[in-house]
């Protein structure tokens, strides 16, 4: 959704890197190019006006002046301003003191208030709580067996006592749901509210006659991201006519330039909870602005990924392969490959995993077409093989890879290419290990770190010449240092990183499938 704001930000910064100091000519044409891209992302105008007073306001202050690189400290300044018209902090929802809590859902139709509450019920499971759905759109065709079939996938129970089409009274059901979550101990209640194709007296005065019944902790207004800036309308139209606590954004995953987003916070005062960015269930997050505003400056977004490996991942498993990895003992196989894999999909599509990535901006286009059948094809040919050969793949004669690819259905060469790309990424691994200090991203600590060696200087005595001695065995790093949630054990410089960097290319199997990206689907 953001991919032109992005585009366009991008290109300003470019202009600005190299720059030993700015001056107010440098400032106006930066502040002008980033006017004209929120404005063609459909950013209301009023917050177009003060994000942009505000970014030269700073930019001519001394924090600018007084800066080493005032080029960084400008995107610096723009991404705090960001963060700041987003809603500043993140807020989620404010739990009952005495269950249950009621969360109420209210829009337009079409907004995807139905499939927005199966999503909210299962974060909620996912957090062990105990929610229940509430059919209280009695007047949308279908809208009733909708809920119940959203319920059902999500493993959370539905409420529905009228069958809806037009028949019952949504009030009286609102009502009863409270009664049955106390009975049957449910700790959060979610009403899905009826919607309509605008915003009329009928709709304002059922969305008020129900918040009036149940009394709701939370009244969530569910806005589709992709009308642009008729959401900002609707919303201030709901929130003057019923009100409402904070919105809830669907449809992010959309080609829409996203001015929604950036403006219906800031114009209408009310905090942006979550964001439902695709079809699936799991297409939900907590609306985190600063996270948003790093992506928009194409920083990528590390702590969500970073969130989503560590509910996906075995924690243990994941070790036991980094020490078969990093330990050079040549035992890490197709297996272990297959189930880090495996473990990887589960966090989403591919192109969505990589777009968190920082940098990974200019490589867009590429992300977006990445063929998802290449990893079936891949753990087709794994599937194929006996235990024995995925563990060495050394004794992968003719005749076994033969039967292979009959197995899964490819080519000799399909198999020959996994074998080579598996052995030269595992050869490439290994040689990481003294960079990675023992560990991977997302595998945990690894093989044992080398210990250092240093002697210290003959004749040296006293506390200083302690200090300055290494252990032979260095202890392994507390969990809670920096960097131990990467298995590093410790904080890399600002050198280590950027030679890192520098030196890093994507494993051959994630290469092949940009590369095929560049092609089209196939």
């Amino acid at each position: 959704m953001f991919d032109t704001l992005q585009d366009r930000l991008a290109a300003t910064f470019k202009g600005l890197r190299g720059k030993g100091r700015l001056t107010e000519a440098d400032i106006d044409a930066t502040a002008r190019e980033i006017r004209i891209a929120l404005l063609e992302a459909d950013v209301n105008l009023q917050v177009v006006k003060d994000f942009i007073a505000a970014v030269k306001e700073r930019a001519r202050g001394s924090e600018v002046h007084q800066a080493l690189n005032p080029a960084q400290q400008i995107i610096k300044i723009v991404d705090e301003e960001l963060v700041h018209i987003l809603g500043g902090e993140t807020r989620t929802i404010r739990f009952a003191k005495n269950p249950p809590t009621v969360i109420m859902l209210a829009g337009l139709q079409g907004a995807g208030k139905t499939t927005l509450a199966g999503k909210l019920a299962k974060w909620l499971k996912d957090e062990k709580h105990s929610p229940l759905l509430v059919a209280a759109d009695l007047q949308r065709p279908n809208a009733v067996n909708q809920l119940q079939v959203v319920g059902e996938r999500a493993g959370v129970h539905v409420f529905a006592p009228r069958p809806g089409n037009g028949v019952g009274d949504p009030i009286e059901v609102a009502r009863q749901s409270i009664e049955e979550a106390r009975r049957r101990q449910f700790d959060v209640v979610i009403v899905d509210t009826a919607g309509r194709l605008g915003i009329d007296a009928e709709l304002m005065q059922q969305a008020a006659d129900i918040r009036a019944a149940v009394q709701p902790d939370e009244t969530l207004f569910v806005v589709d991201a992709m009308i642009g800036q008729d959401a900002v309308n609707t919303a201030l139209a709901f929130n003057e006519g019923v009100g409402f606590d904070g919105v809830v954004l669907t449809k992010l995953d959309g080609d829409a330039r996203g001015g929604a987003a950036l403006s219906i916070a800031r114009v209408i005062g009310r905090p942006i909870m979550f964001a439902s960015n695709g079809e699936q269930l799991q297409d939900f997050d907590v609306f985190h602005p600063d996270r948003m505003a790093s992506r928009i400056l194409g920083m990528g977004d590390m702590l969500t990924l970073i969130e989503q490996a560590e509910k996906t991942f075995d924690a243990e498993q994941s070790k036991a392969a980094a020490d078969k990895l990093l330990g050079g003992r040549g035992e890490f196989g197709l297996q272990d490959f297959l189930s880090q894999m495996q473990q990887m999909r589960k966090m989403g599509p591919l192109s969505k995993i990589f777009g968190m990535l920082p940098g990974m901006g200019a490589m867009k286009d590429q992300i977006a077409n990445i063929d998802e059948k290449e990893v079936d094809r891949i753990e087709a040919i794994i599937y194929s093989m006996t235990p024995g050969e995925r563990a060495d793949v050394a004794i992968l004669n003719g005749s076994r890879r033969s039967r292979i690819a009959k197995g899964a259905g490819v080519e000799v060469r399909d198999v020959n290419q996994l074998v080579t790309r598996f052995v030269e990424a595992r050869k490439m691994m290994q040689s990481m290990a003294p960079m990675l200090g023992g560990g991977m991203p997302g595998m945990g600590g690894g093989a044992q770190r080398r210990p250092a060696k240093q002697q210290a200087k003959k004749g040296q005595k006293g506390k200083a010449a302690k200090a300055r001695r290494q252990p032979q065995d260095a202890p392994a790093a507390p969990s809670g240092a920096p960097g131990a949630a990467f298995g590093a054990g410790k904080t890399p410089t600002a050198a280590e990183l950027n030679q890192a960097m520098q030196d890093f290319q994507l494993p051959p199997e994630l290469q092949k499938m940009f590369n095929q990206g560049n092609k089209g689907p196939r």
